[in-house]
């Protein structure tokens, strides 16, 4: 499968040549997020392959290089060039080297262009200057260094600055305090008594009494009864990151579609209405959680609760009014037991960012239009948000589903919490809802030693009329939408965070990362390349999908967008591409067939062959299937270089996912030294390995005896272009329709099941 090829933006070719062709991983035409053809001369890394300088010539190198950068900035000595000062100090002599002006003009010009140059660019440079490589690439560096040192003293100015006015406030505050008077009795205050931190609690304290008691009478008027854990009207919550750094799905990744794009806040009419809908919601949640039969009736083969409508019916006859023409009722319940402690979990729930995030491969898009309470004592507990989402199956085959609804948080007794979501469309009608929430959400239950119960209920009622056949039993049987896929993947991601915070990693094992600062950053890399993957390979209306060729399932669609000033993308245009189609063979055997690194060569068109190794890697679950990986490709071709490749493969009961992207080999070492890997640039590919609905066992994990078959979703991009504002060519499209094509070809060949 052909790995996310992408070109650098300045003095590279593109990916796809002239002649229609697609180089491969080594060839100096095509990529660049792999290794440079030649690894940077001077520097070794714990992952470099080749090495074009001897030790005792790169430690002289060195020296001369850091004795060069005591001295003053403008003179930008570096390695080489022209000049023979020597050092006054009479027991010392060291050569200095000094650059030309012309040199240094033209360095610094190519600076502001570019702070990073590769290999080639510096090579080129360095030809054009009379400069060797080395001696452009530690110019480079010194003047980074340089201009991080005055960003540092100007940031350290302001915040100087900042800290003396904050002293100032703070001294007119507390002399303020000292000289007030009670203005009923005219004599001191009692302020002056407590500190001005009790002064602060207490009036806080008494303006949330005074909340509580106006929004209970809201409810009261609207429900029948007082509600005295009621949500307060404040200002929203500020989000509450993953520990090892969550990156949020936003709004500027892929644009939203004609529903959401319609929705703003809800206005101060409609707000007594939602109030009194989600306190009606959630107790039908929390009824509905809680019940078994008749409302809840077990499937023949004892896997899966339906509902009985009729019964539902009966016991909510109200709700959010009847069932819309056309639409279909999907509803289902699960339970599980997580590893995660409930109120970590409330706060993920009811954090848009860390919701999005956790749920990557169901939720596409989702923002916060208003926060109506943010909860009281310091916590979730009465939180009230209005929100929009884009719920979404990975393959362009099955259209997203949009809502517009809203989520309220309650604490019921001690360590039991629930979060209930529930569509507005009845306050707020719009004729392109296609999907709506009844009463849908969990119940979350405290247990011993940091785990959690979790019971699951989703009920929505859709018009799935524009699902591809292919995926129209899987949807209907609830795998793609319902429960069981929500507390799945749940289950599966609270193993991930656990595998973070482990302690006794083993360090016998061959490949293991065990530093903690780089299992962070590699994972929180990885999360950012699955997030990026999930956010565009499904049908959302935001999408601008192209079918190519084929006929029915095996519809080659493709989709371009810009990348610019995006630090985690390479600039230029992108062509995303993507297939789905149907596998005689089960999910489990596709997902180990595609994840091991041994059969990638009968599958990767641009390894050309090599032989793929695994370097490193993070377990992140009890299956062996769910881990990190950092995969090195050798090519075959002796003067072609080595790349890397970053791989999070995932797998479930419902569902499993092999993402991978091409990374630099000198950033990856920086990545596992434990620095920031916002700035890896990736264009991911991969895969999404579905069950197809036709069978009632565990589909998800049986074996191929016990599964009817697979959908499987192909996914890449290439960076076709290194100019945003560049013209994709029909010789570049027909190129990558060739591409996935064989690709396709070469995996059903490989699982035995090539029916042409």
């Amino acid at each position: 499968m052909p790995a996310g090829v992408m070109i650098p933006a300045r003095n590279m070719p593109s990916m796809i040549t002239g002649n229609g062709s697609v180089s491969g991983y080594g060839t100096s035409s095509g990529l660049t997020l792999g290794q440079p053809n030649n690894v940077m001369e001077g520097q070794l890394h714990p992952l470099e392959m080749t090495q074009n300088a001897s030790e005792s010539e790169i430690a002289r190198m060195r020296d001369e290089e850091f004795d060069s950068t005591n001295k003053s900035g403008s003179e930008n000595h570096e390695l080489g060039g022209s000049g023979d000062d020597q050092d006054p100090r009479p027991n010392k002599k060291k050569r200095y080297h000094r650059h030309t002006q012309h040199q240094i003009q033209e360095m610094e010009a190519f600076f502001k262009e570019c702070p990073h140059p590769d290999d080639k660019q510096r090579k080129e440079l360095g030809r054009e200057l009379g400069l060797e490589p080395l001696q452009v690439k530690f110019w480079f560096q010194n003047k980074r260094t340089q201009m991080k040192t005055q960003h540092e003293r100007h940031e350290n100015t302001q915040l100087r600055t900042e800290n003396e006015k904050l002293r100032a406030d703070n001294m007119r505050y507390r002399e303020a305090l000292s000289t007030a008077s009670c203005p009923n009795c005219g004599g001191p205050t009692a302020v002056g008594q407590m500190s001005f931190d009790e002064h602060h609690l207490r009036l806080e304290n008494s303006r949330l009494r005074e909340e509580i008691d106006r929004i209970s009478a809201i409810a009261a008027k609207y429900v029948g009864k007082p509600v005295v854990n009621f949500p307060l009207l404040s200002s929203p919550a500020p989000p509450r990151p993953f520990d090892f750094g969550s990156q949020p799905v936003t709004e500027e990744m892929y644009g939203v579609g004609d529903l959401l794009r319609s929705i703003s806040a809800p206005s101060e009419a409609d707000k007594p209405m939602i109030i009194e809908l989600a306190v009606a919601a959630m107790e039908e949640l929390v009824r509905m959680a809680q019940v078994g039969e008749p409302l809840w009736m077990t499937s023949l083969d004892g896997t899966t609760c339906m509902l009985n409508e009729e019964e539902y019916i009966r016991t909510f006859p109200s709700g959010i009014g009847p069932k819309p023409t056309g639409f279909k009722c999907e509803a289902s319940k699960e339970t599980t037991v997580v590893i995660m402690n409930h109120i970590n979990l409330v706060e993920i729930l009811m954090d848009v960012n860390q919701w999005s995030t956790l749920f990557s491969g169901i939720v596409s898009k989702a923002s916060t239009l208003d926060v109506l309470s943010t909860g009281v004592a310091g916590n979730y507990n009465g939180a009230l948000q209005v929100m929009t989402a884009e719920f979404q199956v990975l393959s362009p085959l099955v259209p997203t589903r949009e809502s517009y609804y809203v989520r309220y948080c309650k604490q019921h007794a001690e360590g039991t919490w629930a979060v209930v979501d529930v569509s507005l469309d009845t306050i707020r009608p719009s004729p392109t809802v296609r999907c709506r929430r009844r009463p849908s959400g969990c119940l979350i239950q405290e247990m011993p030693n940091g785990y959690s119960k979790v019971t699951w209920v989703e009920h929505v009622e859709v018009d799935d009329g524009g699902v591809h056949n292919l995926y129209k039993q899987l949807v209907s049987s609830g795998h793609a939408f319902g429960a069981r896929r929500w507390v799945s993947t749940l289950d599966r991601q609270c193993e991930r965070l656990a595998s973070l915070m482990a302690s006794n990693i083993p360090t016998g094992d061959v490949g293991v990362i065990t530093n903690q600062d780089g299992r962070k950053s590699m994972l929180k890399l990885a999360e950012r390349m699955v997030i990026s993957f999930c956010g565009g390979v499904s049908a959302s209306t935001a999408h601008t999908w192209t079918t190519l060729s084929g006929t029915g399932a095996d519809d080659v669609r493709v989709m371009t967008r810009k990348s610019v000033d995006d630090p985690g993308r390479p600039p230029g245009i992108v062509l995303s591409a993507a297939t789905s189609f149907w596998l005689p063979v089960s999910p489990k055997r596709v997902f180990d067939f595609l994840r091991d690194e041994h059969s990638r060569s009968e599958w990767d068109i641009l390894s050309n062959g090599g032989a793929v190794q695994e370097m490193a890697h993070i377990a992140n679950g009890r299956d062996p299937g769910n881990c990190v990986s950092l995969l090195r490709v050798n090519s075959a071709n002796s003067s072609q270089s080595n790349m890397l490749i970053l791989q999070e493969s995932c797998t479930d009961p419902t569902a499993s996912f092999v993402i991978y992207a091409p990374v630099d080999i000198v950033a990856m070492n920086v990545v596992l030294n434990g620095g920031d890997p916002d700035y890896v640039a990736l264009l991911p590919s991969g895969f999404a390995i579905l069950p197809d609905g036709m069978t009632v066992t565990d589909v998800g994990m049986a074996d191929s005896g016990g599964s009817s078959g697979s959908l499987l979703t192909v996914a890449f991009q290439i960076l076709v272009d290194s100019v945003p504002t560049a013209k994709l060519s029909l010789g570049s499209v027909a190129t990558v329709n060739n591409l996935i094509a064989c690709t396709v070809e070469r995996i059903k060949a490989s699982l035995s099941c090539d029916n042409a």
